[in-house]
């Protein structure tokens, strides 16, 4: 398995990660607990480093599957958490607002680190940014957190470059998390300049474009009942035909690499820089392996600019996001 560093940081991961929310939440569909635990510990013996997380998750139910699975090999990985939001067991996740004041970023460490049966948490990521409590002061309660050896590294996630400015003057940044794909390129217009300038990681979220660019959604494809997809504008049947154009663009150029839609999407997003490092999600072995098979496409300047040419011209379809939770995001 190929390795990257994040941005200036000393933190070495894995050059893809997984992305762990899916297993728990989001998708309408249970997973069985010791199904996911085998797919967790078959990405560690695949090479994976990088596990993300997040409180918000499940709530709380994917930090403890994670926890169970991955504490056997704790000085195999390096797992990513985030805070930042008002929860409560039974709750709707997010559903009681934004919270990153210091007292909850403390609580919330240390919950966490009860959960996934670690001594120190590698990556603590601010969720979404809080309006209501100065970044200054986030970093500060993180950096407190870093003092006393019970955090490594600070993130952002979903932040815009003011923000990310600020936060890296008061401690520095080792990642920045955003989605980030072939049909969701806003950060390449200020984040990733800025991230380059300050020497910061950048990790995608959503690189396969939430399943759709694997090539294996189309306008009939039936989601199932609790999958969160249904509420977002751009999985429409309307928008998924239009946005089919981007699939294709991906397929083609699979033919000629002799890779999946999936492979093209993640080595695209290798290509961009080397302080990138995606986390594509998957329930599946055989995804996981599909994923991890990225790695082994190179696509030349020739590749990557006919790749820009063709998806310059086409018009994607449709928020990303219901216009309430986009506002959540500082880009």
């Amino acid at each position: 398995m190929q390795k990257r560093t994040l941005g200036k940081s000393n933190l070495e991961v894995s050059a893809l990660g997984l992305g762990c929310m899916g297993m728990s939440f989001s998708y309408g569909v249970a997973h069985d607990k010791q199904e996911m635990i085998g797919v967790l510990r078959a990405a560690v013996e695949r090479g994976v480093t990088f596990f993300d997380t997040a409180e918000v998750y499940g709530p709380f139910t994917n930090e403890e599957l994670l926890g169970e699975a991955l504490s056997p090999l704790r000085d195999q990985v390096v797992i990513a958490t985030k805070f930042g939001f008002n929860l409560s067991s039974g709750s709707a996740p997010g559903s009681h607002g934004v919270n990153s004041r210091p007292e909850r970023i403390r609580q919330v460490a240390e919950e966490s680190l009860q959960r996934l049966r670690i001594d120190v948490i590698d990556l603590f990521y601010q969720h979404r940014v809080d309006p209501n409590v100065p970044i200054e002061e986030v970093a500060g309660a993180v950096k407190d957190l870093i003092q006393q050896g019970k955090v490594r590294h600070f993130g952002l996630s979903e932040a815009g470059v003011g923000t990310i400015r600020r936060a890296h003057a008061v401690q520095p940044l080792t990642a920045v998390q955003s989605e980030y794909s072939l049909w969701w390129r806003r950060p390449e217009a200020e984040v990733i300049p800025t991230l380059e300038e300050l020497g910061i990681g950048f990790v995608p979220y959503s690189p396969l474009g939430k399943g759709f660019l694997t090539g294996k959604m189309d306008e009939s494809t039936e989601l199932a009942k609790g999958d969160f997809r249904s509420t977002l504008p751009r999985f429409t049947p309307e928008a998924r035909k239009a946005n089919q154009a981007v699939v294709d663009l991906l397929t083609e150029i699979g033919r000629q690499k002799q890779a999946t839609p999936a492979q093209v999407a993640l080595a695209w997003l290798l290509a961009q820089k080397p302080w990138i490092v995606p986390i594509p999600g998957t329930t599946k072995l055989h995804r996981l392996d599909e994923n991890i098979g990225a790695l082994a496409i190179e696509l030349t300047a020739n590749d990557l600019s006919e790749i820009d040419t063709a998806a310059a011209r086409i018009q994607v379809e449709g928020d990303r996001y219901p216009e309430h939770i986009e506002k959540m995001t500082g880009l």
